[in-house]
């Protein structure tokens, strides 16, 4: 039996989403509403979930702790309102659920809208056993008390799930350009930073943090102690240390870059969970005039991750450096199909119609492009392309 496990406030806009992707998948539903001043609790019980009613807490870990006291399946799936089950995932799932001595599968999260990491690992199913349990003020998790456990009991196995399970809608930059959000964040962050100073996962993200907002020389060495006392190994924080190592060097010494970045692929991940560093590599040696190894990670990223457009636009952009209008037509493409509302794919699908000779397809591009700028409040970078545009097409013809 599985059990659904939500903590939420205030979700009436996403929930039905969420609790619809799992209904057939779990058992039972049980969600905890630490507040809700909207219809949040009323879609819970109309879709057939339990709802308890707490005071929250002050972070995740204790009300998703007291969250497990009412499950009743052998097995926990943890979701939050902005995450949704992929029905491609359910049988893989089920299949590995029925392994007796597994404790925990990790889930590949696909971050929809994330500007880095377009996938993340999440240890969000586990067996229901009274030793697991949540900790840490930022971003809990179970891991922790997993690894107490299993150093106790090593029979017990963990699993990764290939096959991507969970669509998360939580990284959107105008979700996150909300600024109480980020404040609180970063609270937590720097709460988890005092009790574990030297902990590989709280500078990982404190130092991204600090670098991404200007503060480099603190994020630079926040970076350098996590990776001083990360272990070497499968360890997603060592990747994650690495992948803003990098972009912190990629303007002030593009070679430290590179090896960073390099350092990084060879981390023993699922391939999906390093797509960034191989991304980012790949516009650093475009950007650097080293096409071929960059036109290589692209295919590499396209091979891994067909999906994710971000690879794709990427690729039509060198091809289109080399010369091969064609075969950054096909890219293109493919980019335009997978993520429709980026409008530097469709510019740079406009550019190369019109490299190709195709004038009244580079026209309909350049249009598209500036309507969606303008949906995306970018008014000054509409206003800049249609000028430019302009003296290349006549967009009014």
């Amino acid at each position: 039996m599985l059990s659904l496990s939500m903590i939420v406030r205030d979700e009436a806009e996403r929930l039905e989403a969420c609790l619809r992707s799992v209904q057939g998948f779990v058992d039972e539903m049980v969600v905890v509403d630490t507040g809700s001043r909207d219809a949040t609790v009323a879609i819970a019980r109309s879709l057939g979930a339990t709802v308890h009613q707490i005071d929250w807490p002050g972070d995740f870990a204790p009300a998703r702790n007291q969250a497990l006291q009412w499950l009743t399946g052998d097995w926990v799936l943890v979701l939050d309102a902005d995450e949704q089950l992929r029905p491609e995932a359910r049988e893989p799932l089920r299949q590995l659920m029925a392994q007796p001595d597994l404790l925990l599968i990790n889930l590949l999260r696909q971050e929809l809208g994330a500007v880095q990491s377009p996938y993340s690992n999440v240890s969000r199913l586990f067996r229901r056993h009274p030793a697991i349990r949540w900790s840490r003020a930022y971003h809990s998790l179970v891991d922790d008390s997993v690894a107490e456990l299993i150093q106790r009991e090593p029979d017990w196995r963990i699993a990764d799930c290939s096959e991507p399970a969970l669509l998360h809608d939580g990284y959107r930059p105008e979700l996150l350009a909300d600024g109480g959000k980020a404040q609180r964040l970063r609270q937590a962050m720097e709460e988890e930073l005092k009790q574990r100073p030297n902990d590989a996962y709280a500078c990982a993200k404190l130092g991204a943090l600090e670098v991404a907002e200007g503060r480099w020389e603190r994020g630079v060495a926040l970076l350098r102690r996590g990776l001083e006392h990360c272990p070497a190994g499968a360890h997603p924080e060592r990747y994650e240390l690495l992948l803003h190592l990098a972009l912190a060097e990629t303007q002030r010494d593009p070679n430290a870059a590179i090896g960073l970045y390099r350092q990084a692929l060879v981390t023993p991940l699922a391939a999906r969970l390093t797509l960034a560093a191989r991304l980012n590599l790949a516009a650093l040696l475009l950007r650097l005039g080293q096409l071929e190894p960059a036109e290589q990670l692209c295919l590499q990223a396209t091979n891994v991750a067909p999906e994710i457009g971000l690879g794709w636009y990427n690729l039509g952009l060198i091809r289109r450096r080399r010369g091969d209008i064609g075969g950054a037509l096909v890219a293109y493409r493919q980019a335009e199909q997978r993520n429709p509302e980026h409008a530097e794919t469709q510019q740079n699908l406009a550019v190369a119609l019109l490299m190709g000779g195709d004038i009244g397809g580079a026209r309909e591009g350049f249009r598209r492009s500036i309507a969606l700028l303008l949906q995306q409040g970018r008014r000054q970078e509409a206003e800049q392309l249609q000028q430019q545009a302009n003296g290349l097409v006549k967009l009014e013809a």
